[in-house]
């Protein structure tokens, strides 16, 4: 059974109320990116594919505590151990705070909470809205990787979805470097 975050629910059921979907783009580059832990060992992998109406990423992983853990795409394609704050702050191209639930919010890089089974296994997918990887054309858009990269970032705890600028959300224990060339520290 997949565990699916709550991000990603809260935007795919209203896209899907409206008739929309999460639909490739033809011909597109899908991304793919290894997802390590603080001594660099590589747990699970990072898809993403352009798709109409953003950018849908689907993340696989084993090896995680059991539980709710926050995410986040950082501004910084960089994933140095121990603690990945080469990483930088949230992405946010917009200058709001953090958090869906926080009224001067959210961020751009703000996906609310992943969902890790009993036996350490993730699979989520997420749909970031009006996101962009960088293809022709993608100009107007908020582009997933500029020329330093973005990195995402699994947390420790629980996204509270509200305080700047991490939702207290703890520890980073995951990266997944987003930049080109890809899966380089």
């Amino acid at each position: 059974m997949k565990h699916f975050s709550r991000a990603f629910a809260a935007i795919v059921t209203p896209l899907a109320a409206a008739g929309c979907a999460v639909v490739p783009l033809p011909g597109e580059t899908v991304v793919t990116a290894p997802l390590i832990q603080s001594d660099s060992q590589q747990i699970g992998t990072v898809r993403m594919t352009a798709a109409a109406n953003g950018v849908m990423m689907h993340v696989e992983a084993a090896g995680l505590p059991p539980g709710l853990h926050g995410a986040h795409i950082h501004a910084v394609g960089s994933c140095l151990g121990p603690d990945f704050s080469s990483a930088g702050p949230h992405w946010d191209l917009s200058g709001h705070q953090h958090g869906k639930l926080n009224p001067a919010g959210p961020h751009d890089g703000d996906l609310g909470n992943f969902s890790v089974g009993p036996d350490g296994r993730l699979s989520a997918d997420v749909l970031i809205p009006g996101a962009a990887l960088p293809v022709q054309g993608a100009t107007g858009q908020k582009v997933m990787r500029d020329a330093d990269g973005a990195s995402l970032i699994i947390h420790a705890a629980p996204d509270d979805e509200r305080t700047d600028p991490s939702g207290n959300s703890g520890a980073r224990i995951a990266c997944a470097r987003l930049a080109l060339p890809l899966g380089q520290k």
